[in-house]
């Protein structure tokens, strides 16, 4: 039997259709680029995420002369939060990038280490980000939330 997996997102033009909130929360992710280390890629991506109580947190990817040892933006910011406000969820995240000699005019997508990451978040807490997605100009990604991301993803319902 054949089945089949959809999901709603919109795609604006550009920012200025976002909420005052979300442009301001994807200003820091852009912001966040700045704060990464990748000397090794010349990829520079940053999130920014707010938490429930409002309050905002950035991350950014940090790279390794030992690869696979750097980290995305993503799983810095997730593991920021966890560790630093375990008991505030997180409720909108953005994500924006800069290559070193190109411009970022579409939006980003998580890798799938970290879509898997951002899955297990919402597991955790219960709760849906909604994920901004952008480059420095251009089209904007809003999806309703991780699990969009990773059809059939990994919940770990099946160890218990």
């Amino acid at each position: 039997m054949q089945q089949k997996f959809e999901f709603v997102y919109e795609l604006l033009d550009n920012k200025n259709s976002l909420s005052f909130d979300d442009q301001a929360l994807l200003e820091k992710a852009k912001e966040a680029t700045k704060t990464a280390y990748a000397p090794y890629s010349n990829f520079y991506v940053g999130a920014a995420a707010r938490l429930s109580n409002g309050q905002i947190v950035i991350g950014s990817n940090q790279e390794s002369t030992s690869f696979p040892v750097g980290i995305c933006a993503e799983r810095t910011l997730l593991n920021s939060v966890g560790s630093q406000f375990p008991d505030l969820t997180i409720t909108t995240m953005a994500i924006s990038y800069q290559p070193r000699d190109k411009e970022a005019i579409e939006p980003i997508s998580p890798c799938g280490m970290c879509r898997q990451s951002l899955l297990d978040y919402e597991n955790r807490y219960g709760a849906n980000i909604k994920i901004i997605l952008s480059g420095m100009s251009g089209n904007v990604m809003i999806i309703p939330s991780a699990a969009n991301l990773l059809p059939f993803g990994f919940d770990g319902s099946i160890l218990k």
